[in-house]
């Protein structure tokens, strides 16, 4: 096998992989289950520290494209109480569980590298603070039975991993720190027949490793170009153009891409190749992605219009072949483009 075939050959087998590791783009839902280490807490002459727990979340998200995300999630922990010790009392026969649940507002922001995506952010929101617990010696009985909800902020660092296999689906592997203000619960100590009322501010900061599945909608798989045949007539070429750092359709461009369509039918087209492009005002890596996506966007449409997807052949080119070249980081318009040839 010669030099160049062997590259084209290692180019061909990458770009699966390479296409899904882009940045989210659109609607995406998303879970994620493990661990959760609830930090001791103490108030009052008590002590609270509880066994490793469960914790599950539930996120429903938008991607901008450019790796910045926007969510809502709902979450909920659990840990069973481990011990309760008290100053006076000692160390107390312990039981019951200690619950967290609520809403959280995210953003978040992921980096695309090769076959994997980083991702790093922060959260805000509102958590209810659930205790059930009882503790008690031959003489006293503690009870913290209560639940009270606060102000909640939460750090995230992530990896989503792409399945190849799947377009927009992802294995995620996630620690999320989890805190929130504190909870001011009822405490009931029984000494024999007297019992008194007294208050137990609870701390609630949560430490979670969680496994999950991240799936982004309205993603287009990429297709591998079918083998070369000799055109039987001339190539018929339109361009669509695209606003700076965006992949979506305006008007025009879907006027064009009707003509397109309508053309390959009445011509008997037998390959319509899209090949997406961009201008130099970003990383070379970044263009990548965004030229991928706009192909994506103009494939769609077609296909949203009649043409056949399996007569569809993807590429992506960043900004290797403008029409206008340009020094780089200059936003030149007619780079940014995808041409729909028709053979």
């Amino acid at each position: 096998m010669s030099l160049k075939k062997a590259l084209l050959a290692a180019t061909m087998l990458a770009l699966p992989l390479a296409a899904q590791a882009q940045p989210v783009t659109g609607i995406y839902i998303g879970a994620g289950a493990g661990l959760n280490y609830l930090q001791t807490t103490k108030d009052n002459g008590a002590r609270v520290s509880s066994d490793i727990g469960f914790a599950g979340v539930f996120s429903v998200g938008y991607g901008f494209g450019n790796g910045l995300r926007l969510e809502v999630e709902g979450n909920f922990r659990i840990n069973d109480a481990d011990r309760i010790s008290s100053r006076t009392g000692g160390r107390f026969s312990s039981g019951g569980t200690i619950r967290s649940y609520g809403a959280m507002a995210n953003i978040l922001y992921e980096f695309p590298l090769g076959p994997v995506q980083p991702y790093i952010g922060g959260g805000v929101g509102y958590v209810i603070h659930d205790y059930d617990v009882r503790g008690r010696t031959a003489t006293r009985t503690t009870t913290i039975n209560d639940d009270e909800g606060n102000f909640a902020f939460q750090g995230i660092v992530g990896l989503a991993f792409p399945i190849a296999a799947v377009p927009g689906l992802a294995i995620t592997a996630e620690y999320r720190f989890l805190g929130t203000l504190g909870h001011e619960l009822e405490r009931t100590e029984r000494v024999g027949n007297v019992t008194t009322r007294s208050t137990f501010d609870a701390d609630n900061y949560n430490h979670s490793i969680l496994a999950g599945l991240r799936y982004n909608f309205g993603q287009v798989a990429r297709v591998l170009p079918p083998a070369i045949v000799t055109p039987q007539g001339p190539a018929r070429t339109y361009i669509v153009f695209f606003d700076w750092n965006r992949s979506d359709l305006t008007e025009r461009a879907r006027q064009i891409i009707g003509e397109a369509a309508s053309a390959s039918t009445s011509v008997a087209s037998t390959r319509i190749e899209v090949a997406g492009h961009a201008d130099r005002s970003g990383t070379p890596a970044y263009n990548q992605g965004l030229s991928q996506r706009r192909a994506n966007t103009v494939a769609a449409e077609l296909v949203r219009r009649g043409v056949n997807r399996s007569n569809i052949a993807i590429s992506a080119f960043g900004e290797t072949r403008p029409l206008v070249p340009t020094a780089d980081g200059v936003r030149e318009p007619q780079n940014r483009r995808v041409e729909i040839v028709l053979r």
